[in-house]
């Protein structure tokens, strides 16, 4: 992970936005991609260079689909990867240069810095489907080498697998609750962190992304659904800024 960046600006928005459908039915968090309701939603690609090195086709390529019900989002993605890493054990131990998910939600799209905070979530999923983002420091956690990563397991449960037929490509399942700006990893009496309801007509800023490692102490490869404008050469600013996040619409 880079150097924190200053912006010395506010990035402009991103035009891109994706559609999600509802779905009456809730598709099977198993990997198989065998529900029906994946086919009311369209295939976007995740085709975009970030950082790194620009991957060939065979090395990596992806696409995804999304759709909603009242409690969830859910996020089908097929990637393709000749390769799978995950050289570090401990979740929270340089969890971005192993090959993992990274899906940036904005609830209430209102963009802006949330690298250590919840204004928004650049949720990092793993190879063992843990969920790790950066967090504001914890009281609990004074001193502790992970003060600001945590797991936030709780708000995606995550399953994939490879395709029978064509091994280096990974069918990927999430279901998804999201969470506003108020969620904290503090302890509130009375009062704990649930996660919003959706509904038609509903927008969040969003984004999709893959870090791709194929055997190099650090990430190799990382690829977004949208064209992101850099800012002092680094288009890598997800984690930093929902500025740069596209729009997802909950249409029905």
């Amino acid at each position: 992970m880079p150097l924190v960046l200053v912006l010395s600006s506010l990035l402009s928005s991103q035009s891109h936005a994706y559609e999600a459908p509802w779905t009456k039915q809730a598709p099977q968090i198993d990997g198989k991609a065998d529900d029906t309701a994946w086919s009311k939603a369209a295939w976007h690609q995740l085709d975009h260079h970030i950082d790194g090195e620009r991957p060939s086709v065979d090395d990596f390529s992806g696409r995804f689909k999304v759709l909603w019900d009242q409690d969830k989002l859910y996020l089908l993605a097929e990637i393709t990867d000749d390769i799978l890493i995950d050289r570090y054990a401990d979740p929270l131990y340089r969890y971005w240069d192993d090959d993992c998910l990274e899906l940036f939600i904005d609830e209430d799209i209102s963009g802006g810095d949330h690298q250590f905070n919840f204004n928004a979530f650049a949720y990092h999923v793993a190879l063992d489907n843990q969920v790790v983002d950066i967090a504001p420091p914890l009281s609990s956690e004074a001193g502790s080498v992970h003060t600001n990563f945590v797991l936030l397991n709780q708000h995606i449960n995550s399953v994939w697998k490879r395709d029978e037929h064509v091994p280096h490509k990974v069918i990927w399942e999430l279901a998804v609750h999201v969470y506003d700006d108020t969620f904290s990893m503090e302890p509130r009496v009375n009062k704990p962190s649930k996660p919003v309801k959706l509904f038609q007509g509903k927008k969040m800023g969003f984004m999709l992304a893959y870090c791709d490692n194929d055997g190099s102490e650090s990430r190799e490869h990382f690829m977004g659904s949208h064209a992101i404008k850099p800012v002092n050469g680094s288009k890598n600013l997800g984690y930093i800024t929902a500025d740069v996040f596209g729009e997802l619409h909950l249409v029905k």
